[in-house]
Order: C-alpha cells, then sequence, then structure tokens
C-alpha cells in the first residue's frame, strides 16, 4: 500500500468577487510532476444579471488545461476557432502547446439568470518533445464522459482520461495523463492499483473520506510517496467528491512564468517574443 508523505490544505486565493482556493501550488508543495497547478472556483452562488467568469483573453505556451465543471457553466474561445459553452458535469481539455491566447467566461445565460458555480482547473505539463505542438481544444459535456458503477453503484467513477476499471477515458493522452472524477455515497469503497513510479494526484473536492488509512478533508490535496501500488479510498460521508490522477513524471526541468510553463529561462523569454510580436493566432470578439 502506497504511504502517505503529507495533506496539504487549499489556500484561499480569491480572485475579484470569485471564491477561489489554491491548491497547488502553495508554499509547502510546488508541483507534483507533472501535475503544475489546480485552482479550485467556488462553490458559490451569482446573483441575475451577475458579469459572470473574469478570465478574459489571455496567452498560454508549454502545457495543457483541464477543467472540471462542477456547477454553472464556462463558454470557451480561443484563437484557434474554438467555441463552446461546457456545461456541468462537462470538462475542456486544451492543449496549449506552442501557443494560443484563450477565454473561459460564464455564458450570456448563466450571466442572466445566476445560480451556483463550482469549477477546478488543472494544469498539466508537457514533456519537452511535445511543448510545441499545434493547440488543440476539446469540450465534452456530462453524458460524453464514460461513467463507471462500482462498489454496488456506492461509487461512480468519470473516466477523463486514461484507463479507470477497464474503461477507456473521453480523452487520450499522449502524455500518459490519467484523470477522473469519482462521487460517492457515504461508506463508498474505490480499491486501485496504480504503478508505483507514477505520481499520484488526489484532490478532496467535497465531503471527507479515507485514503490508505488516513483521512482527508474538502479542499485537501494528498501527496504520496512513490513507495506502493495500492490505493483503498472509502468515503466518510455522503456526497463525497474527488479528483483523481496519476502519470509517469517527467523529470525535466519546470520553468514556469505567468501564463507559460517551458524547460528554461531562455523558453520564456521566447514565449514573450512570440506572444508579443502576433505568433499566438489573432484574437475575435
Amino acid at each position: 500500500m502506497r504511504t502517505i508523505k503529507q495533506l496539504h490544505r487549499a489556500q484561499s486565493a480569491p480572485i475579484a468577487d470569485l471564491v477561489t482556493y489554491r491548491a497547488l501550488p502553495t508554499r509547502a508543495v510546488e508541483h507534483l510532476d507533472p501535475f503544475l497547478f489546480l485552482n479550485h472556483h467556488g462553490p458559490q452562488v451569482y446573483r441575475p444579471h451577475n458579469q459572470g467568469l473574469p478570465f478574459g483573453p489571455h496567452p498560454h505556451r508549454g502545457f495543457e488545461t483541464v477543467t472540471f465543471i462542477l456547477e454553472g457553466d464556462i463558454m470557451h474561445q480561443d484563437s484557434g476557432g474554438h467555441q463552446s459553452v461546457i456545461e456541468a458535469g462537462g470538462i475542456q481539455w486544451m492543449t496549449a502547446g506552442r501557443g494560443l491566447i484563450h477565454s473561459e467566461i460564464s455564458s450570456d445565460a448563466f450571466k442572466q439568470t445566476g445560480g451556483p458555480l463550482e469549477i477546478l482547473q488543472l494544469w498539466v505539463n508537457l514533456p519537452a518533445k511535445d511543448k510545441m505542438v499545434e493547440p488543440k481544444y476539446l469540450g465534452l459535456q456530462r453524458a460524453q464522459i464514460p461513467a463507471v458503477s462500482l462498489d454496488e453503484g456506492r461509487v461512480q467513477l468519470h473516466a477523463v482520461s486514461g484507463g479507470w476499471s477497464g474503461t477507456a477515458g473521453a480523452v487520450s493522452s499522449p502524455a500518459g495523463i490519467n484523470l477522473a472524477t469519482v462521487n460517492f455515497r457515504q461508506g463508498g469503497k474505490l480499491d486501485l492499483s496504480v504503478p508505483a513510479e507514477h505520481t499520484v494526484f488526489f484532490y478532496v473536492i467535497r465531503g471527507k473520506l479515507r485514503v490508505n488509512g488516513q483521512e482527508a478533508e474538502a479542499r485537501q490535496l494528498v501527496e504520496f510517496n512513490y513507495d506502493g501500488d495500492d490505493l483503498t479510498v472509502e468515503a466518510l460521508t455522503d456526497d463525497t467528491v474527488l479528483l483523481l490522477g496519476h502519470a509517469r513524471p517527467f523529470g525535466e526541468p519546470i520553468v514556469a512564468y505567468g501564463p507559460f510553463v517551458m524547460n528554461s529561462e531562455a523558453e520564456i523569454r521566447q514565449a514573450y517574443a512570440d506572444y508579443q510580436a502576433g505568433k499566438f493566432g489573432t484574437w475575435h470578439e
């Protein structure tokens, strides 16, 4: 059984009127290679006639963003011509690659009517060989993500990428990233085998659970050692929700500055120069 190194509590980091908790990076943990960053927005309720999410046009290069919409919606647009509105239960998977500009704002309908909102955005690194690939975007609604019922229905696993209990995820990740969200009823149990050399990404979104003998609760990130294959998870409360992932670490230098994640300072400088020169595409309102 894999042992736990440390539990990290997400830190309050509000963005304007958006309730936000930063789970990664924090003062205690910089990254969990290849997982770089996690912001947990909400939960909160927006009033009617609101301004919605504040993430207007901004650039990225060198990594992937995976956005989980638990409540509310997100309207995506990017300089590659992709547009979508993804609703609760859906995900967005964007490969920034060599660079693009995108925005993530609320739909006109959400801004008009308001309602509950809870969203997570995870940044996943790209290996050096893929940092300059062509940008891609995939937006999937809840029904497009395979669901696996386990433990007599007390556990529902939503397979986003990779392989889970014999089910292939909705997204094929060339970098070997396995991601899922898991919903538990109280007492629901999940047993998994994850290669000992893989980094485990384990973030409790809601509720409380016990993993490998230790309790973890909402807004806690569990950091594991690399000393075993087995994970045993049991929900201690109803409506427990877990963000779960694993991947082989890349073991490459990570240089992150603002919206760019590369392998060297020189590559970061080049990213800024390319963005300023208009090489990330043209933004159309």
